[in-house]
């Protein structure tokens, strides 16, 4: 059973029967909002590409990253699975995804920060049916699922963070706003989300 998050919410990554997950699967989704006007109408929704990353960190310091051009960590726990220019999936399936290997991640990285950008710059009030989502990558199944909340003049969401916590791994939506183009641009506003 999927849970929806809201903004600030927290799930642990625990099974039911008390064992851990070993392998996650991040999902982000999205489409182009309607534009407006007659002409704009007629043209149809412009492509919109948003870029999904893993930021991995230690103690608070950026220690690697899996994103388009860097699709795998360091260590190869974390791997994106490559870049959507379009989107096009929004309620339906996932544009970007990122897969995190739990096991393999090093034990010395203590959280996983999932942020959404829009490298072309237009801003979320040009995009519509925006989510990231956590799948248990064995079952397929849908864990969580926090929707991006639209119609702003950002350029980028810290969307979540995967960190370690006393019981195992825990996922925490964070949802906040933020303007840059790609994940360098949102490393000051991550810092307080650490």
């Amino acid at each position: 059973m999927s849970v929806n998050l809201s903004k600030g919410q927290q799930i642990s990554l625990s099974k039911s029967d008390g064992t851990a997950l070993n392998a996650v699967r991040m999902g982000l989704g999205w489409q182009a909002a309607q534009r407006k006007g007659f002409l704009a109408k007629l043209a149809g929704p412009r492509d919109i590409d948003l870029d999904a990353s893993a930021l991995l960190f230690a103690g608070g310091q950026l220690a690697d990253v899996a994103f388009f051009q860097h699709l795998t960590s360091d260590d190869g726990s974390v791997r994106h699975l490559g870049d959507n220019l379009t989107g096009g999936s929004g309620a339906g399936g996932d544009d970007e995804v990122i897969l995190i290997d739990l096991g393999r991640v090093p034990a010395h990285i203590d959280q996983i920060v999932f942020t959404v950008n829009s490298f072309t710059g237009q801003t979320f009030a040009e995009v519509q049916n925006a989510f990231c989502r956590l799948v248990d990558e064995n079952t397929g199944q849908e864990m969580a699922r926090y929707t991006l909340s639209g119609g702003g003049t950002y350029t980028a969401q810290i969307m979540a963070k995967l960190h370690r916590g006393t019981g195992g791994w825990q996922l925490k939506a964070i949802g906040e706003p933020a303007a840059g183009r790609t994940f360098q641009d949102l490393l000051p506003t991550i810092v307080g989300h650490l």
